[in-house]
């Protein structure tokens, strides 16, 4: 059910709360509707800004009860940090914290002119913020608490257009991150690739200009997906190549037409190289980018952006089975290349080849994959970044710059031929991974750059940000999937219209 976004001025609407950005410093209050609350608060919040018991700190909150003496019980003050630094990031973040620590149907944000952000930028930001901060994980629990839920967030301003534009796309977006969440945070037994397969079509359903296809084991082995093909043949669930494909409404007079391709591993148990027990449970996650992928196009058609768009996600399970790949194996891919096993929990980069193969095929000219691919990666910018890698300047340029507009972040890596040397081999074109301990992102990448076929690609290895163990700090409050990559995917394609 979708959060609805409602402009009114303080006191035209009941709130279940009434939340006021706080900046650093906090000697007094800014803004007139944190003037009129406080008015009416009998001067308690500039008392307690005066004392030093009211603090600014990005995500630091205070919650306090009106007594009837306002139309929301409660009031929830939000740090955003230093006045000067004051950027989106900070208000999502300060949002979040404060649907977390006050639970609510209803929350109304007051936005203030004076701070260093336009009105729309704040409201976008608490918009995302809210509806990020609220999702719950615990889908399964059999006690949740569904009165609590967020179903409105109201911003307290004057109406306006773009005011009004910029809250719902943000809206928008933060629930498409969310369905993303869901589905990273499935238990496998529920999502297998038919199953999600099934979800994609349903997604496809609520679209005019949306349609949907899946291949099946027949279809895939009659492309010639023999990398596909190889790592799902272990397990009883069958795989599916899902499509989507997005024609717009209206043209925006461009060829483009914007390739996504996802990994969407239902469930990884690495194979007969087979992962530690540790945290293996983790490993339902492993379809966190073709669930982005999914997601994010859905959004592109909500959003009705003007740039033509084909997504093309890989699913399948890797587990141990009779018909189990194995290492030694000699995979031929839909390209013709042979490719040499090495290690069967490398399987990520073997189901995008194919992908990747035939996303160009379809005629994408301009491809983004987006994977959790490599433990190393997690390892090199934790849990906030993920890894860019791309084979032209300029488009890695617009990729790089999507993700930080969006929050989404990446940071570039480089893409050089002599990395091609580490998945060099003796029997086959290459393999699909390395004995070295070295470089195993970059190695990765050279790997699908031997798929994506000519024009623009990037790939996005998202292994940090797109599952979390722990809470991250920010918006991002509880473990599990986080639906990294929606909304850069949707900032990119507008980049595009």
């Amino acid at each position: 059910m979708a959060v609805s976004i409602e402009i009114a001025l303080p006191g035209q609407l009941e709130a279940d709360v009434l939340g006021i950005p706080v900046a650093e410093p906090v000697e007094r209050l800014t803004g007139d509707g944190a003037h009129i609350v406080d008015e009416k608060l009998g001067g308690r919040l500039q008392r307690l800004a005066q004392t030093g018991d009211l603090r600014g700190g990005v995500g630091e909150t205070l919650v306090l009860y009106t007594e009837g003496e306002l139309r929301a019980p409660r009031v929830v003050l939000a740090g955003v940090g230093p006045r000067d630094r004051l950027d989106a990031d900070a208000l999502c973040t300060a949002a979040a914290a404060s649907v977390q620590e006050a639970p609510a149907g209803t929350v109304m944000w007051l936005l203030d002119e004076s701070l260093p952000l336009r009105v729309e930028e704040q409201a976008a930001a608490l918009v995302e913020g809210s509806v990020l901060g609220a999702y719950d994980p615990g889908r399964w629990k059999t006690d949740r608490d569904e009165r609590q839920r967020l179903r409105r967030v109201v911003l307290g301003h004057f109406d306006s257009d773009g005011l009004r534009a910029a809250a719902d796309r943000a809206a928008l977006v933060a629930e498409r991150t969310n369905r993303a969440r869901d589905l990273a945070n499935a238990p496998p037994n529920e999502l297998t690739p038919v199953l999600l397969a099934e979800h994609a079509e349903r997604l496809a359903s609520e679209h005019e200009h949306l349609t949907f296809a899946a291949l099946g084991p027949a279809k895939i082995d009659e492309l010639g997906m023999g990398a596909f093909s190889a790592v799902a043949q272990g397990s009883a669930n069958e795989p599916r190549l899902i499509v989507l494909r997005y024609d717009p409404p209206r043209s925006s007079g461009s060829d483009a037409v914007l390739g996504l391709v996802g990994k969407a591993i239902t469930f990884d148990s690495g194979g007969l190289s087979i992962k530690p027990a540790k945290s293996m449970e983790g490993m339902k996650g492993d379809m966190a980018g073709g669930g982005a992928v999914i997601e994010g196009t859905g959004a592109i058609a909500a959003l009705g952006l003007a740039v033509r768009t084909i997504a093309v996600v890989a699913a399948c399970e890797n587990v141990i089975g009779p018909k189990a790949y194995k290492p030694g194996d000699i995979l031929r891919a839909a390209n013709g290349k042979s490719i040499e096993v090495i290690n069967t929990d490398a399987e990520g980069r073997l189901v995008l080849a194919d992908a990747l193969w035939y996303a160009r095929r379809e005629g994408a000219t301009h491809v983004l994959d987006v994977a959790t691919l490599t433990g190393a990666m997690e390892l090199a910018l934790g849990d906030l970044y993920g890894g860019l890698f791309a084979n032209d300047d300029d488009w890695g340029e617009r990729v790089r710059g999507a993700a930080e507009r969006s929050g989404d972040r990446a940071w570039p890596f480089p893409l050089h031929p002599r990395y091609r040397r580490y998945i060099d081999s003796a029997f086959a074109d290459m393999k699909n991974a390395s004995t070295l301990r070295q470089g195993s992102p970059a190695l990765a990448a050279e790997f699908l750059h031997e798929f994506a076929g000519d024009g623009a690609w990037a790939h996005l290895d998202m292994s940090g940000p797109g599952f979390l163990e722990r809470s991250r700090g920010d918006y991002m409050r509880v473990p599990g999937g986080t639906g990294w990559g929606v909304r850069l995917i949707a900032e990119l394609a507008a980049s595009l219209a």
